[in-house]
């Protein structure tokens, strides 16, 4: 299970293969008020770092078998440790040791036998190091969090939840586009709320609004991941269908409107149709239209030719 200190007691990894020294490191370390974990070895090193997350790992040099050279290099490849400040404690002070170290990743150096007043300076100064480099990462992640925020707003209805207009607009040149290149289908349903007028008259704006939201869920809900439904305008919506033939487009048109039909919307008995329904027009590329305007004046010219039909009814043939 993973350990958690609070942020006045750093976690911090004693690594090190001989009791003493790690009795010694952990006595003094908790009079500073820091929550120690030990290893007594390099792969045990690797595990503790996946499970406690220290703030800081102090690593003995001369261990058998990994030493603390090849612990840090591996450490310092692992996500959970890659920006975990490494103090290596050695007996060696060699140039070229201290050099070799900073190679496999090491921040910071103290010799044995350590005073213990520069290995408390040392570790403090390494955890401001480290409280800044999570602060800026949860920064970085605010800052990434808002960017996406803002992307979905621009493509998205803020009622509804659906695409908007721009983006509607955008995907369906995009999908004519592709499926000119490789001579394939898209189909185009348009469908609006019969009577909504007379709905929102009746029942106000804020009742409206629940029903448009209502609609949106109940279409997003029962497409492909593939496929687009959007907000057009007003009690208007439009679905887009990739790779989509007219008979399998006329499905599923059919499909959204026995689903919004038999949908139980507050006080839909009070509408003409004693229910909520409504009326959908189907156009198929290329036969309906080779252009954006095109296809969406077959796809429009087809609604209004179902609500003149008597509403609560596709229409998916002639009127281009």
């Amino acid at each position: 299970m993973k350990e958690y200190a609070t942020n006045n007691h750093p976690k911090i990894l004693v690594v090190d293969d001989i009791p003493v020294n790690i009795q010694l490191l952990q006595a003094f370390l908790a009079t500073q008020n820091y929550k120690t974990f030990i290893a007594r070895n390099g792969e045990e090193a690797l595990r503790q770092v996946e499970n406690v997350e220290p703030d800081l790992i102090l690593l003995d040099v001369m261990m058998p078998k990994m030493n603390g050279f090849e612990t840090c290099r591996r450490l310092k490849l692992s996500d959970k440790a890659k920006y975990t400040p490494v103090i290596m404690v050695t007996a060696l002070n060699e140039i070229e040791s201290k050099i070799k170290g900073i190679e496999a990743g090491a921040d910071d150096f103290i010799s044995k036998p350590f005073n213990k007043l520069e290995l408390l300076a040392r570790v403090k100064s390494l955890l401001r190091v480290k409280t800044l480099h999570d602060q800026l990462q949860e920064k970085i992640s605010q800052l990434e969090r808002a960017k996406e925020r803002l992307r979905e707003l621009a493509v998205t209805d803020g009622l509804t939840g659906l695409a908007n207009y721009r983006h509607f607009k955008d995907v369906l040149n995009l999908e004519i586009r592709r499926a000119e290149r490789h001579k394939s289908l898209v189909s185009l349903i348009m469908f609006d709320i019969d009577f909504f007028k007379n709905y929102n008259d009746t029942h106000g704006h804020l009742a409206g609004d629940k029903v448009l939201q209502g609609i949106g869920t109940l279409v997003s809900n029962n497409i492909r991941k593939i496929d687009l439904a959007a907000r057009y305008g007003g009690e208007e919506f439009a679905v887009i269908l990739p790779n989509t033939g007219d008979a399998n487009a006329r499905f599923v048109a059919d499909k959204l409107r026995l689903l919004i039909e038999q949908h139980q919307f507050p006080f839909q008995d009070t509408q003409p149709n004693g229910n909520m329904t409504i009326s959908i027009g189907v156009a198929t590329y290329p036969a309906s239209g080779k252009t954006f305007e095109e296809f969406i004046s077959c796809a429009d010219k087809r609604l209004y030719k179902a609500k003149a039909a008597g509403r609560n009814t596709v229409v998916d043939k002639g009127g281009c």
